[in-house]
């Protein structure tokens, strides 16, 4: 599944490929740019597992695949398959807009728990 293009983009809201950004604040009379959204290279990738270092210049968000489906196996192997470095402002934006959308999931489908669980406790109601 990794690298495909699919369905995840054509699920990306955007209004007619481009957006008008607001102008700049204290700039009276300045021209809204507008930010077009080229996907022509746009690859998709799945992860179930996220990983993140930081160093003051950069935060580095790497993603791969665990395929152990048996809880209680001594060593987990995790596929590492994308990385993707940051800027302290973007990982900040990011981690903003990730908020939002799980707010948002949690509003319509319920809170997710991501309590991990020791291995023969049943899972909580509703989970």
């Amino acid at each position: 599944m990794a690298n495909e293009r699919g369905d995840a983009a054509s699920q990306t809201p955007r209004t007619g490929g481009a957006q008008a950004a607001r102008p700049a604040a204290g700039q009276p009379g300045a021209v809204p740019t507008t930010i077009r959204w080229d996907d022509s290279n746009l690859k998709s990738s799945y992860a179930n597992v996220c990983n993140v270092s930081s160093t003051r210049e950069e935060v580095v968000l790497v993603f791969g695949i665990n395929q152990a489906w048996e809880r209680g196996q001594a060593e987990l192997q995790v596929q590492l398959t994308d990385r993707l470095i940051l800027s302290p402002f973007a990982a900040k934006r990011l981690a903003t807009l990730l908020n939002n959308v799980v707010r948002e999931y949690e509003s319509r489908f319920g809170v997710l728990n991501i309590e991990a669980r020791r291995p023969g406790e049943s899972a909580p109601s509703g989970a």
